[in-house]
């Protein structure tokens, strides 16, 4: 670990100084009381080419390999491993990293993303002026899996009109704070079939994993009591979106004016006590109703439910963050192609969706650092093109001699990360936003032992 541009201390970790070191994912290790594999596909080395072949436009496991294979020339294992490096004997074949990846305990995978995630949200702490609190934001989102036996009996495929469909569905709750874009280790289950979670229990599940001082803010969809009492438990400030009836049913009936605010006592109803008994007696949640005029849908209200003793015009602004996810999900889905998960087996899939995030929040983490030197936003930058930046500066920074060299090569990557700035629209678009079809579809695949007509 004396080069500066050993394998374990790859670019990431000199820029923020904290990501997935050798140190931290060992002591990780000693925690489950994991050894991991000898030899070159240690657990540090396989986390972090997990991570670049997330990174990596093709994404395959030659990709990785040949990475290694060409950059691993700086990393100083033991003397066995370290002489087949110097000889140039390292074998380009992907089966010894497929089985390592394997091999790799879902439990370290799970850490070494809370892990990444804890350091670098304790980094890049933006706050608003008048809420000195990290504001994050949830959503939930679908992900396409491989049609193998076990994906489908863990993750059953939906069903339509035309019968049952071919893939199966993996429902994902995640997270994200709404100033940096990080994202926290996402919560999972199957969207369809007799074990299927809904969006709410993700994220109760995912609730605890999120900073003791943040403020959670939902959407519609997640304006429930159940929710609000837990977040209400945990001790964090809330902000949630409301339908129109059950604003009403919090307010009693009784009407409440646009850019108004008024204190209430939202009480567990028999429907809420029906679906979660586990409710004691008595529950409630205290806050404010806001309504707000809906700013892009005239004649449309606003209802929302919070613990922040805040202006109703200050709420609906801040509310607008809520947005981010949106992108973010789809940085997240499309830029990494996450949206349909190529892992082989249930234990495969969930950590390939584990390093996804970890990779996801180590450009994150560059965005923030580029952004903080020239004195812009986070979200000002694009997410692709950091992507493209980063994977266009690793060789040199690991072919870079000396720390300053090395130096060098991190600043040149923040300029340029620095110059992704996007567009800031004067006007609003000349044409409507809309989603394009599909197209046609192949004929249904028929099995040859099924008669026609059947």
């Amino acid at each position: 670990m004396t080069s500066p541009v050993s394998l374990d201390l790859t670019m990431f970790e000199r820029i923020l100084h904290i990501a997935a070191s050798a140190s931290s994912i060992d002591q990780i290790c000693q925690k489950h009381d994991y050894k991991g594999r000898r030899g070159i596909y240690s657990v540090v080395v396989v986390v972090w080419l997990m991570i670049y072949q997330r990174l990596h436009s093709k994404g395959t496991l030659s990709a990785a390999v040949q990475f290694l294979a060409r950059q691993a020339i700086h990393w100083q294992p033991c003397a066995r491993v370290g002489k087949r490096m110097r000889e140039g004997r390292i074998s380009t074949a992907t089966g010894g990293y497929c089985q390592a990846r394997r091999k790799l305990p879902k439990l370290v995978a799970s850490d070494v993303c809370d892990h990444i995630f804890e350091q670098l949200q304790a980094l890049m702490r933006e706050q608003l002026p008048d809420v000195p609190r990290p504001v994050f934001t949830m959503d939930g989102t679908a992900l396409r899996l491989a049609h193998e036996r076990e994906l489908v009996k863990a993750f059953p495929p939906g069903r339509n009109q035309h019968g049952d469909n071919h893939w199966p569905t993996m429902r994902m709750m995640v997270f994200h704070d709404a100033q940096t874009g990080l994202a926290t280790r996402p919560s999972w289950g199957p969207m369809y079939g007799k074990r299927a979670v809904s969006e709410q229990e993700l994220a109760h599940e995912a609730l605890g994993r999120l900073p003791a001082d943040a403020i959670v803010m939902t959407d519609i969809n997640f304006g429930i009591f159940w929710l609000a009492y837990t977040v209400q438990e945990t001790q964090r400030p809330m902000l949630s979106r409301l339908n129109t009836a059950r604003a009403l049913k919090v307010l009693c009936g009784k009407n409440l004016r646009a850019g108004r605010r008024r204190k209430v006592e939202w009480e567990a109803s028999v429907f809420d006590r029906k679906a979660h008994p586990e409710l004691p007696e008595g529950a409630m949640v205290k806050g404010w109703m806001v309504a707000c005029r809906h700013p892009g849908e005239k004649g449309e209200m606003l209802y929302f439910f919070t613990t922040l003793d805040l202006k109703p015009k200050r709420i609906l602004a801040l509310y607008k963050l809520r947005w981010n996810i949106e992108t973010d999900l789809r940085s997240l889905k499309r830029t990494l192609e996450l949206h349909q998960v190529s892992g082989k087996s249930k234990d495969m899939v969930e950590k390939e969706i584990l390093m996804a995030v970890c990779a996801y929040n180590v450009v994150r983490a560059v965005m923030y650092l580029s952004a903080s030197e020239a004195g812009l936003l986070p979200r000002q930058l694009s997410f692709s093109v950091a992507q493209d930046a980063v994977m266009a500066a690793w060789p040199y920074l690991q072919r870079a001699q000396d720390a300053a060299e090395f130096h060098q090569e991190v600043q040149r990557l923040l300029r340029v990360v620095a110059r992704a700035k996007l567009p800031k629209r004067s006007r609003r678009r000349s044409y409507p936003r809309e989603i394009w079809g599909r197209g046609g579809h192949f004929p249904f695949r028929r099995s040859p032992h099924k008669k026609v007509g059947s």
